[in-house]
């Protein structure tokens, strides 16, 4: 079970937020400022990096928002 509900369109910012997804493989969407970059499932993460479709995506140059049923 989830530690959490996720809203679709909430932001993860917490490790536990990207643990939570990488786990029960809820999808995320990425974006970089406004621009829409990505979306899929969260492979692995670090304090730095969000690895989604083998793409490594810094933690503090995306948004990372949760789409749970997309």
């Amino acid at each position: 079970m989830l530690n959490m509900v996720y809203e679709n369109g909430q932001q993860l910012v917490a490790d536990a937020h990207f643990l939570d997804h990488l786990v029960h493989e809820v999808p995320v969407q990425i974006y970089r400022g406004r621009h829409h970059d990505d979306i899929g499932y969260v492979q692995m993460f670090s304090d730095t990096y969000v690895r989604v479709n083998n793409t490594l995506y810094r933690r503090d140059a995306f948004t990372f928002i949760s789409r749970p049923g997309y």
